[in-house]
């Protein structure tokens, strides 16, 4: 049996795409059908809750595309060394309010990866621990970074709710 959103043989540009968005979508499916209150329950030690999760992963999708390669001046990506911030979920905040903005900003980083000519464009923002980095190595950054969210989403899903899968 395969999977036709992915097929085994891509070239490199519709592969790595390809990857990081199955994780997108996973990482708004493990949120989708969770009550606002389920879904802003504290889980870790550390204060994770599912919807400050996914609402980290906006904040990641923005600054690595708009901001890091594409030099947009983007407001608010800049917080330091420490990321917790982005991952506090404001009153007022819910599943359909995250989902829409992360679905958007994954919109607008798919836009920005589309326009760069080559994967091995540079970032016109470096970074300070990294340097320059080419388009090719963030979206395997992002690539990594989703897909780490989603495992702690999983396991976050699973406890809240018995839900497992993609």
């Amino acid at each position: 049996m395969t999977d036709d959103r992915l097929p085994g043989v891509l070239p490199e540009r519709p592969a790595l795409a390809g990857f990081l968005d199955w994780y997108r979508a996973v990482a708004t499916n493990k949120i989708r059908g969770l009550s606002d209150e389920s879904a802003r329950r504290i889980l870790t030690p550390t204060g994770l809750s599912p919807l400050g999760v996914v609402q980290h992963l906006v904040w990641a999708e923005r600054l690595w595309f708009r901001f890091r390669f594409a030099g947009e001046d983007v407001p608010g990506v800049d917080v330091g060394p420490d990321n917790a911030p982005t991952f506090v979920v404001a009153d007022g905040t819910t599943v359909a309010s995250v989902i829409a903005e992360y679905e958007a900003e994954c919109e607008r980083s798919r836009a920005v990866t589309d326009a760069a000519p080559s994967l091995d464009e540079v970032a016109v923002h470096e970074h300070r621990i990294y340097g320059n980095t080419s388009l090719r190595w963030i979206i395997v950054h992002m690539i990594e970074e989703t897909a780490r969210h989603v495992g702690h989403l999983d396991i976050m899903r699973e406890h809240l709710d018995g839900s497992t899968g993609s």
